[in-house]
């Protein structure tokens, strides 16, 4: 049997082993990654459910409710924590062994991190084909939990089923974030923390808000430390989302934009990257524009 199958097939079997060196040789391009992606069923129906918001709004400890409530029933839940990438030795500066460590011992659970690799919505081409590996395997769900730096993770629209927004009682600058462009993203928001002070002024600003569009968007409070409201946010979640062909199809296209773009970057290396721009620097009539250039014409 070829190598590529034989993982695969220890990967539907629920084998965390294999799922995690499957995982690495896709992060990393290395072989057989390429066979390994091209023989998945792209129509395999796990829901992915997207945890978002600004930092500080305890998406961590959401995560960890969540996944608490839903192994407590038997299932099996897989963990992607998508961190930001250091500037400097090009990995996630955040590790899922910190954010997750109740979940570790579980087996019924299974984490990984991954850098953000510079994309601005904390939503790489790496992150849609590791999740298409997770998909491959016989989780009930899969959590992707992102950097949480606000209005720009609207990326993740295209890779989740569904869309949860964190917010607390203090994120009242966060509402005209929403106004323009999380609102558009958002399937449900969580305002976390929910024993604050104003936390009910909170939520009834943020239901303005949500009132003004186009689609009914449940606002739900929790005190995830607590683990008050998951019960009521989990139902939320576990209930079906229609999604209509046009939708569908509208989906897979970014998905298929982000592969396409990532490939087409593929030979542009980021160590070499910054080796020529220390070089270039050293020049008096150093330009960045035209660095650029050559670099890519080199």
């Amino acid at each position: 049997m070829n190598t590529y199958l034989s993982i695969l097939n220890e990967v539907k079997a629920g084998n965390y082993r294999i799922l995690a060196r499957a995982l690495t040789l896709v992060e990393n391009d290395i072989e057989p990654s390429v066979a390994i992606l091209k023989d998945l069923d792209s129509r395999v129906n796990v829901p992915v459910l997207g945890i978002t918001g600004p930092p500080g709004a305890g998406k961590s400890t959401l995560v960890n409710a969540i996944t608490n409530h839903f192994t407590a029933k038997g299932k099996r839940i897989a963990i992607l924590a998508i961190d930001p990438t250091s500037p400097f030795n090009f990995g996630s500066l955040l590790g899922d062994r910190i954010r997750m460590a109740s979940q570790f011992n579980k087996p019924d659970v299974f984490i990984r991190s991954l850098a953000t690799r510079g994309a601005l919505g904390g939503i790489s081409a790496k992150t849609i084909e590791m999740v298409d590996v997770l998909k491959a395997s016989n989780f009930d769900l899969i959590i992707i939990e992102t950097v949480g730096v606000g209005q720009s993770e609207v990326e993740i629209a295209g890779l989740a089923d569904k869309t949860v927004v964190v917010l607390v009682p203090e994120s009242g600058d966060e509402v005209q974030n929403i106004k323009s462009g999380l609102m558009e993203i958002a399937d449900c928001f969580v305002i976390n923390k929910a024993d604050r002070a104003g936390a009910d002024t909170f939520a009834n600003n943020l239901k303005k808000v949500v009132h003004q569009g186009t689609k009914t968007i449940p606002i739900l409070k929790t005190i995830a430390d607590k683990n008050s409201g998951i019960d009521t946010l989990c139902e939320w979640i576990e209930k079906p989302k229609a999604l209509d062909h046009e939708k569908r199809a509208l989906l897979f296209a970014e998905k298929a934009w982000k592969i396409i773009q990532h490939q087409k970057m593929q030979h542009i290396n980021k160590k070499r990257l910054l080796e020529k721009i220390q070089a270039a620097l050293l020049q008096d009539d150093f330009n960045i524009y035209r660095f650029a250039d050559s670099f890519c014409n080199s």
